[in-house]
């Protein structure tokens, strides 16, 4: 009887893949943070001023490039601490909210909601394009500057990006999506 021949389950002859195969790189920790303060709305209310020490989870799927390698740790650390730096000991003023009337006069931008008024000086605030500062929306504030900083570093084989945002121990929201 011959004997049965099995080739690598990883490789085929030229170095190809065999199978439908994911790669992917993740990055966590470290300078992966920002303390900044926002007040959410929920449902038709507004959550007392407060902040969070969070952190922030990325990962990016994709095929491997000519030298092994789906993306540089040190190239997608730098991308999304780039965007924890910029909210980093800021007010998150949710720009777009349906609830709060929001306004600057170039010196403070005013939040009011109910007969509540909140001024906070220009240069305290990160205004972001999105309607509210949950976890959620910030994952995916964060993970649309990221893609930016992929597509503009050449990063085509990158398919899939997703961003986690923690905002305590057990507590995060997350946004994902393909790139291509």
């Amino acid at each position: 009887m011959a004997a049965l021949r099995v080739d690598s389950p990883f490789q085929i002859p030229g170095g190809q893949a065999r199978m439908n195969t994911e790669r992917h790189v993740s990055v966590e920790r470290l300078r992966l943070k920002f303390a900044a303060a926002h007040m959410a709305t929920l449902g038709d209310e507004l959550e007392p001023l407060h902040g969070h020490n969070y952190l922030v989870r990325c990962r990016v799927d994709g095929s491997l490039t000519a030298d092994g390698w789906v993306i540089d740790f040190a190239a997608l650390k730098a991308y999304v601490r780039e965007t924890c730096d910029y909210l980093d000991h800021h007010f998150l003023l949710q720009e777009h909210s349906p609830l709060l009337d929001v306004a600057s006069d170039g010196e403070a931008w005013t939040v009011g909601f109910r007969g509540r008024s909140y001024r906070f000086p220009v240069a305290d605030v990160r205004a972001l394009p999105i309607e509210n500062t949950t976890a959620e929306l910030l994952a995916e504030y964060i993970a649309e500057r990221v893609v930016e900083r992929l597509v503009a570093g050449g990063h085509g084989n990158i398919s899939r990006l997703s961003v986690e945002v923690e905002e305590m121990p057990g507590q995060a929201g997350g946004y994902a999506r393909d790139l291509s």
